[in-house]
């Protein structure tokens, strides 16, 4: 009897024997429809600084762009910190290693943002810092800084050695908050005259820097010339010729002075001067309480980093404290300010306001701040970067990227809000 081997009724759909023919894909040519998803083409942008901002994703984004559009010695003057540049370092490791701890199973859609400090609202826990020389990075300085913290809701902090006028920046932006930071010098006049400008243009907060009675050595600026009064390098003149947009701007806007002082007793205060009025090698605790007598507003004391210090400048008048190494560029080997934080919260008790100042590069570092004490954070060099990056648009850009980061940060850690952060949601070293 022959037995027949019986065949599949579909070959076809016999499994393949080799394993290599199993893993094969089928191929088709793809459809329009397929590829018109796949593509998703956008309009080019035609301008060179809205290119640079898009691609600017990081806070560390947009200084590489400054660093490729404005010049070397300039940067340096934002970039640089004082002798070894160890403090400034130390900031910025501080807040790496902090680590987040998430609640998960808390899903959080639209996090609320917004905090309040001194009784008003602000939309994010963030301050923009007074930062000196302003206009040097970009020609629109102060005034498109002011505009970008007013449209997110935030306070903005203009320096006594800005080169914008409080009256300027009341200008530039009606009605926001505005804050004013005090170099209160050896003229007693002139304190008193910053403060009456300041108070006449609404200026809300008086910020008195102290840890500066002397100047630090920036060993940048000393090798590139530029200190006061300038004693600028051929090399450094030439590095800025390299950027013709930078000196054209320079040259055809109006000259970079600081605007709050030469207007002052006649205009006598001049840049070789200045070093002599701001830097005050006595002051002290009288100084505060003669400016509490003198300020109807608030008043924060920025330089903080120790507890016993901060409970001396509350009880010697002060509303709240600015914990601040001057961002590494005053006293070199200071404790990093995310470091001391929690000591002067627990010294100060919750009622203070307590500000952190120096290293926020990240929207997570607002969120330590936040967790280890502070009522907010401010910023200074972070968006330095986007204003010699691209102006207003730069600044808008690097408030933007802060943002986001806080929100989705907060998303992830599972908090519905900036009042939801504790300290249980951070761990440090």
């Amino acid at each position: 009897m022959t037995v027949t081997a019986t065949q599949p009724k579909n070959p076809a759909a016999a499994p393949p024997t080799d394993p290599r023919e199993r893993l094969r894909v089928a191929r088709q040519l793809p459809r329009w429809s397929e590829l018109r998803e796949l593509l998703q083409l956008r309009r080019p942008t035609l301008s060179a600084v809205e290119r640079r901002l898009e691609a600017a994703l990081s806070i560390g984004d947009l200084r590489a762009v400054a660093v490729r559009t404005t010049p070397r010695a300039v940067f340096d003057y934002v970039d640089g910190a004082a002798d070894a540049e160890l403090t400034a370092r130390r900031n910025t490791e501080a807040f790496a290693a902090v680590e987040l701890v998430p609640e998960y199973l808390s899903p959080v859609d639209r996090p609320d943002l917004s905090t309040r400090v001194f009784g008003r609202q602000i939309s994010m826990p963030l301050i923009f810092a007074p930062t000196g020389y302003t206009r040097m990075m970009h020609h629109e300085g102060e005034a498109a800084v002011a505009r970008v913290a007013a449209r997110h809701g935030l306070p903005y902090t203009l320096s006594t050695v800005g080169t914008s006028t409080v009256e300027d920046v009341a200008a530039a932006a009606p009605g926001s908050e505005h804050w004013f930071q005090l170099y209160l010098t050896r003229d007693e006049r002139l304190n008193a005259e910053l403060l009456d400008r300041a108070l006449a243009a609404g200026f809300t907060t008086v910020v008195l820097t102290v840890d500066t009675p002397v100047a630090a050595r920036h060993l940048k600026d000393i090798r590139n010339g530029l200190t006061i009064p300038p004693s600028l390098t051929l090399r450094t003149l030439l590095g800025m010729a390299r950027y013709p947009s930078w000196v054209l701007n320079k040259l055809t806007t109006a000259p970079i002075t600081f605007a709050s002082l030469s207007s002052m007793s006649g205009g006598t205060i001049d840049a070789v001067r200045v070093p002599d009025v701001v830097f005050e090698p006595t002051l002290n605790y009288r100084h505060l309480e003669w400016l509490r007598a003198h300020w109807p507003h608030q008043i924060l004391v920025k330089g903080i980093l120790s507890p016993r210090n901060a409970r001396r400048a509350i009880e010697a008048g002060a509303d709240g404290v600015v914990v601040s190494n001057h961002g590494g560029r005053q006293l070199d080997r200071t404790p990093a300010t995310l470091s001391v934080l929690p000591a002067i919260r627990d010294e100060l008790g919750p009622d203070a306001t307590v500000i952190l100042d120096s290293g926020v590069r990240h929207g997570q570092d607002i969120i330590a701040a936040v967790a280890l004490g502070a009522d907010a954070v401010m910023i200074g060099r972070a968006y330095l970067y986007g204003l010699m990056a691209g102006g207003e648009r730069g600044v808008e850009r690097a408030v933007t990227i802060l943002r986001e980061e806080y929100v989705r940060s907060l998303q992830l850690l599972g908090l519905g809000s900036t009042t939801a952060i504790a300290r249980h949601h951070v761990r440090v070293p």
